[in-house]
């Protein structure tokens, strides 16, 4: 099988592609950019990193006196970015007073004017390259073109509903505004690489293995995000199984069809715009559900209620969740005082969110019964992918400089051997309403 580009050698084709000497760019996810800011660094005019709540400063050091960060006031892209600005000199860090920035939040549209005053204000000059409106794909990317000037390259954020929607059509006054996507940036590529991992697929086929769907029962997925889990399933019950896919997120649900349809899994699986807290689906509707990491970002408690109505009396619901109540696990050789540090997990949870062993006792209060309380933890073992680029961004944040060598020297030393990994916590069950 022959190598699969890296994302810098599909961002350096696609500049090239482009005309693009040099362009400004954002993103939120400092992850996908980092290599292209290591590699090639005098084609980035300005670089607008929107509020990252995962961010290794290292491979920014030489764009750093172009760089912006723009954080929230509170919360952890105010600590990653407050961290960050004293190993970049000459960087600029924008703070949104009054706001915090969970990864879910929906930052473009809550702080418009902000993020363009931002953007219009990046130093450094970019090439005009007197593109034509319209969309294309190349090495993998799509990309969308609009207005005239120097060029904007928008990168995909995590999990943000809007996007950069809000901010366009202001921004193509000023730039050819070039909006990527694809599976191979933003949160849709992290949530495909997790997908991929072994363990990570064993542990939605065990849940599975409980729910148990009869042939031809329906099953609905809330909180479908790239539609990566609802692919697995489909070619799992071989299209037996009408399967639902929601997300409240209309950018992933366009992503996650396009997926599917590039997939040939288009015809198995129907996707459909859905808020968690509010299914839009009659009472009974569906004989089984289930919900991967999304009760952490909503009222959890009403979700869970919600999943109960749509559900026949009868029917299971599998749910898991973060677990930020037990410690994550890297398989290095560190210094006891480091390993304790970089093994608490990413404290990321909404106020009405669930993201620890409170899950089964609102289960039950929710009206659920014979619960199945499974516990897991998932390992990752692809330190290249984005999924693992996100969580180590996480602890590279955290460690000085001292620490961050010591990192380093272990993680080479465990990829040397071939044994690196990291193992991450989250809390599942499946329950099931009662017959009437």
């Amino acid at each position: 099988m022959s190598e699969q580009p890296t994302l810098t050698d599909r961002l350096i084709s696609l500049w090239d592609h482009l005309g693009l000497r040099t362009a400004h760019v954002a993103t939120q996810m400092a992850g996908d950019v980092a290599g292209f800011a290591r590699e090639h660094p005098g084609r980035i005019a300005g670089l607008l990193l929107c509020t990252p709540s995962r961010l290794d400063p290292a491979p920014f050091g030489a764009v750093a006196s172009r760089l912006v960060m723009i954080a929230g006031e509170r919360g952890m892209t105010a600590e990653v970015t407050a961290r960050a600005e004293p190993r970049l000199p000459g960087s600029r860090r924008i703070i949104l007073s009054d706001y915090d920035a969970p990864g879910w939040a929906d930052v473009v549209a809550d702080r418009t004017g902000s993020i363009v005053a931002a953007l219009c204000g990046l130093g450094g000059e970019a090439t005009v390259p007197g593109l034509k409106a319209g969309a294309g794909l190349h090495a993998g990317i799509t990309y969308q073109v609009h207005g005239n000037g120097p060029a904007l390259v928008l990168m995909p954020f995590f999990l943000a509903p809007s996007q950069w929607e809000p901010a366009i059509l202001e921004l193509a006054r000023q730039f050819t505004v070039i909006v990527l996507g694809g599976r191979h940036l933003g949160g849709v590529a992290a949530l495909e690489d997790r997908a991929r991992g072994a363990s990570y697929a064993g542990m939605i086929d065990t849940m599975f293995d409980v729910i148990a769907p009869a042939k031809g029962e329906t099953i609905l997925d809330a909180g479908c995000g790239s539609g990566a889990l609802d692919r697995m399933l489909a070619r799992r019950f071989d299209g037996a199984n009408p399967i639902t896919a929601t997300d409240v997120n209309p950018f992933l649900l366009r992503e996650a069809a396009a997926l599917a349809e590039e997939d040939g899994l288009a015809g198995r699986i129907t996707f459909r715009q859905g808020n968690a807290e509010r299914l839009p689906f009659p009472d009974g509707g569906f004989d089984h559900a289930f919900t991967v990491t999304v009760l952490e970002e909503c009222d959890a408690d009403l979700a869970l209620r919600e999943l109960f109505r749509v559900v026949r009396p009868g029917g299971r619901v599998g749910v898991i969740v973060r677990a930020i109540d037990m410690p994550q696990w890297w398989h290095l050789d560190l210094p006891e005082a480091l390993r304790r540090k970089v093994n608490v997990p990413p404290q990321s949870v909404g106020p009405r969110g669930v993201a620890d062993a409170s899950l089964y006792r609102r289960m039950c209060a929710a009206g659920f019964g014979n619960l199945t309380c499974f516990p897991a933890l998932v390992t990752f073992d692809h330190p290249d992918g984005p999924i693992w680029r996100y969580r180590e961004d996480h602890v590279l944040s955290r460690l000085t400089d001292a620490e961050t060598e010591v990192w380093r020297a272990a993680t080479g030393s465990a990829r040397e051997a071939g044994l690196l990994f990291m193992a991450n916590p989250l809390h599942r069950a499946v329950g099931t309403k009662p017959a009437v």
